[in-house]
């Protein structure tokens, strides 16, 4: 039987100013991913999304940043390695007071934007985030792209990596994403579903020039600031659930 959770990036807003349909799309995935506070999020939003997945049960996850709020985390920064260290457990620490505030606890770790894209490549920023994880809890999971230098140095230091594939955005033909200024970085709603059912069944997706890409995932993201998310989100597990797939969160709750 086939399994593969869904997961969304949650909390992504700031005071009055609201990015995510938190609650709605709380409904729809297994594992939220949460913005803690770097380059989006704040306390009370921190506060309340862990409370609403604890409440339905959904794992969460720590969506560890560059210090770049006003970049909303996409903006590449020549990080010192010591620094990023201390700045991601910052980050789980203060997502973690609220989780277990809510009764439940932080479960993996997620980069998030532009150290998501550099720690595909950069071993001095992965191995980075992998020393945090470890400091803080080495019983914690991480998330990333299948072949990326972040999975296979977490996996090296004994952490498990759960690979995760993209509904939502598009690959290049080396398995990366569209660089999202580019064409074709973004995967057209009604195309999502059959995606979606494809990566978690096969492990394969089609790159934008037409080239098939292996790969192998153990969950799939739907970002939470993309256009139509929540149908995204509801569209994507009624088609998975249809083909007999099991979403469920890839950690143990």
């Amino acid at each position: 039987m086939t399994t593969i959770d869904l997961n969304a990036d949650l909390g992504e807003g700031f005071g009055r100013w609201t990015l995510t349909d938190d609650a709605g799309l709380l409904d729809q995935v297994t594992s939220a991913n949460v913005a803690c506070g770097f380059h989006a999020g704040d306390p009370r939003i921190m506060d309340r999304v862990c409370r609403m997945a604890a409440e339905r049960g959904v794992a969460i996850g720590a969506h560890v940043s560059y210090r770049d709020r006003a970049g909303f985390g996409r903006r590449f920064i020549d990080i010192e390695p010591a620094d990023l260290v201390a700045d991601t457990l910052y980050q789980i620490g203060a997502l973690e007071a609220f989780a277990r505030a809510a009764g439940t606890r932080v479960a993996y770790v997620k980069p998030h934007g532009a150290l998501y894209n550099a720690v595909v490549h950069h071993e001095g920023q992965a191995s980075a985030l992998v020393t945090a994880v470890q400091r803080y809890d080495g019983q914690l999971d991480v998330l990333g792209l299948p072949g990326s230098r972040w999975l296979a140095l977490a996996q090296g230091a004994g952490l498990r990596a759960v690979a995760e594939g993209f509904v939502d955005r598009g690959y290049t033909r080396q398995g990366t994403l569209v660089p999202r200024s580019q064409p074709g970085a973004f995967v057209d709603p009604d195309v999502r579903p059959e995606r979606a059912v494809r990566l978690a069944m096969q492990g394969r997706v089609v790159a934008v020039d037409g080239t098939e890409v292996v790969a192998p995932v153990e969950s799939l993201c739907v970002h939470g600031d993309s256009p139509q998310a929540l149908r995204t989100a509801a569209a994507i597990r009624g088609a998975l659930e249809a083909a007999d797939v099991v979403v469920r969160a890839f950690v143990a709750q």
